[in-house]
């Protein structure tokens, strides 16, 4: 089956959709045309702001091979900025520091500020020379990358041409407008790495259905079963599932995390967990909320960085250490789903699957989503170069 000719049968309602086709998990000529149309031109998950929690903290991130750096600037705005110098494409920030003064680059020592702004340029007139009238140091700043903070994940649109975050994801921030309060990072011990041998978007898919709770999370679906879940899908933005019987962990001295404040009465037993696209994995509680952030590292492989977070900054360590345990494990457990099904992608007869009506409406959407999108994008191809819209910070 040639790239892309699958793409109106995956847009089918679920009864009659076929899935996408081996090539959207293999090869690399389709991998880097999703790259462009489902993750640059998107809001994508690039990192957390708790990996940067004070003022002149830096972190670089290699996201899809384009160097970035996120930074909390000195008015404690989180940014983020292409990781290379204006005058030879340097890469300025190797390793998570803190930036005390200015950003310097390593190779001829011209210096950013914090925002971005280009402050320094030694001897670029000649030695002793700081300055030179073809150097616009105010036309030279770092390269801004469009990004926006909400469930304390760093999201970022590449391209600059996505709507405005609150417009693309107005309708999971309605959904969960409960949670609109303050969001605590457990700490070094609420993190963790998953590597996966598998294409980013079967991690995606997996998590959107419960359907295969039972064979391949027995002890969750002991007392979460699979008719206690019901499938959340909102067309071109989200979708995943929920629980009806949420049971709150309790430590050996019957304590439990702290509620989030004024919840209605749904969230009681509810919890709820989301497939953002492109690539963030959100999951809600009455006590606590995750975040795994999907990075791609080719067509076959990617990792998972999973944070976990609660209502205060004042959780008992033992109990948060079991919660992470406990997530560490449900998600371990579908390491072996993921990647089998990335094997399997390598069969020349599978035409991209069926889907069940009733238990895989969530994991269809988010085909009809990939399908769609790179449909829109076949038919665009040059207005949407991710370099074309970045800009030097003002």
């Amino acid at each position: 089956m040639e790239p892309f000719s699958d793409l109106e049968a995956v847009q089918n309602p679920v009864a009659r959709a076929r899935g996408l086709a081996n090539a959207h998990y293999t090869d690399l000529s389709v991998y880097e045309v999703e790259k462009h149309a489902l993750l640059f031109r998107q809001w994508a998950g690039l990192g957390v702001a708790a990996d940067i929690p004070q003022i002149g903290d830096a972190k670089p991130v290699d996201f899809l091979d384009v160097p970035l750096v996120m930074i909390r600037d000195r008015s404690n705005r989180v940014r983020v900025f292409q990781n290379i110098c204006r005058h030879r494409g340097m890469i300025l920030i190797d390793a998570p520091k803190k930036i005390e003064g200015a950003i310097r680059c390593p190779y001829h020592s011209w210096c950013y500020a914090t925002d971005g702004r280009l402050i320094s340029t030694p001897h670029v007139g000649g030695p002793g020379i700081n300055t030179h009238e073809d150097i616009d140091r105010d036309a030279l700043g770092l390269i801004e990358v469009a990004s926006y903070i909400w469930r304390d994940i760093i999201w970022v649109n590449l391209s600059g041409t996505a709507p405005a975050f609150e417009i693309a994801m107005a309708e999971p921030m309605e959904r969960w407008s409960e949670f609109d309060q303050p969001l605590f990072h457990g700490g070094a011990d609420s993190r963790f790495e998953l590597a996966l041998n598998t294409n980013w978007k079967l991690a995606v898919e997996n998590y959107c259905e419960s359907y295969h709770l039972p064979w391949v999370h027995p002890g969750l679906n002991s007392y979460s079963r699979l008719e206690d879940h019901y499938n959340i899908q909102s067309a071109g933005c989200y979708s995943g599932q929920g629980t009806t019987v949420y049971r709150q962990l309790t430590g050996n001295r019957a304590e439990k995390f702290p509620d989030f404040k004024n919840l209605s009465s749904k969230w009681n037993q509810a919890a709820e967990y989301l497939a953002i696209y492109p690539n963030v994995l959100l999951g809600t509680h009455r006590d606590h909320a995750f975040a795994v952030i999907i990075a791609p590292l080719g067509p076959e492989k990617s990792i998972e960085h999973v944070h976990l977070y609660y209502a205060t900054d004042a959780t008992e360590p033992t109990l948060r250490a079991q919660n992470t345990a406990q997530w560490k494990s449900v998600l371990e457990e579908d390491i072996f789903v993921v990647e089998g099904m990335q094997r399997g992608r390598h069969g020349p007869g599978f035409d991209g699957g069926r889907f069940s009506p009733a238990m895989d409406a969530p994991t269809h959407c988010f085909h009809a989503w990939v399908a769609k999108t790179l449909t829109e994008a076949q038919n665009e191809p040059a207005q949407h170069s991710p370099a074309s819209a970045f800009a030097p910070a003002p």
